[in-house]
């Protein structure tokens, strides 16, 4: 990649940055596509967020991913944001279209493309859905819609609940948060773990426990003991790698107006793993 005066910059803006795979798997698509752009990743402490969002105007960049702790206090910085970023609650890429900077959310329709990819297919299971954050909403969104039907837990339930009756409002679909888990775990076909446990193996607990003939997912996108409890199992267990892959096609697309080597980008990630 040859950077000169026309290079066109797309950034990661987080606190912390410097674990991101973002950059690598940008930037092997930008070279592969003959882009003349790059992508680079800032560290941005809260304090200085709307300090970093002026910066993008002035230096006239491209676009932004946005990962935590940014995702929701980015939004009052932006001139639109597109309604599903809107109902989820939080941005994770921003297009620069003229003078205006857009929000959006990639991350439900990368999560939903990931499914697709690997031939998983909501259409006529009960589905699960452990945790109520930003990632829950994400995924929510399609989810609700593309399952026979969706539950939802949290053990803060007041917030499963908000997201509940969102979803109602939004999309029209009632969603029940049984009070605990096993109320729905037994009966679900494919429950889904969208919490942090898991990142620290040997520390945290299992979100839940899998049974025989579930399918498992788990947006963590590097091994935890939950996936391979499941695949001890035999369940059908997918993590969330697709998910990053899909939310950096959609971006890149969004950004170039172009569709992105999604193999490259993969391979990217897979070497960032390694």
């Amino acid at each position: 990649m040859t950077i000169s005066g026309k290079t066109r910059v797309v950034a990661l803006i987080g606190h912390p940055v410097a674990h991101s795979l973002s950059p690598g798997m940008h930037n092997a698509a930008f070279e592969r596509m003959g882009l003349d752009y790059c992508y680079v990743a800032f560290d941005v402490p809260p304090a200085l967020l709307r300090d970093a969002v002026a910066g993008v105007r002035a230096l006239e960049l491209e676009g932004l991913n946005v990962t935590v702790p940014h995702k929701e206090a980015v939004m009052p910085f932006l001139d639109t944001i597109d309604s599903e970023a809107a109902f989820i609650g939080a941005v994770n890429t921003v297009v620069k279209q003229g003078a205006k900077l857009v929000g959006h959310n990639t991350d439900g329709r990368g999560f939903m493309r990931s499914l697709g990819e690997k031939g998983i297919e909501p259409a006529g299971k009960k589905v699960l859905v452990v945790g109520a954050g930003g990632a829950a909403r994400a995924i929510s969104y399609y989810l609700c819609v593309e399952a026979a039907s969706l539950a939802l837990f949290d053990l803060d339930r007041p917030k499963a609940e908000r997201l509940a009756a969102d979803l109602k409002d939004v999309r029209g679909v009632e969603v029940p948060v049984p009070e605990r888990l096993e109320e729905s775990l037994p009966g679900a076909d494919m429950v889904i773990n969208a919490t942090p446990l898991g990142l620290h193996p040997g520390e945290d607990p299992l979100p839940f426990s899998p049974r025989e003939g579930q399918v498992v997912g788990d947006l963590i996108y590097v091994e935890t003991p939950l996936q391979r409890e499941a695949a001890r199992l035999g369940c059908e267990v997918f993590n969330g790698l697709g998910m990053l892959l899909w939310q950096g096609v959609l971006a890149s697309a969004l950004w170039t107006g172009r569709e992105p080597p999604h193999d490259v980008m993969l391979r990217a990630l897979r070497e960032g793993l390694r």
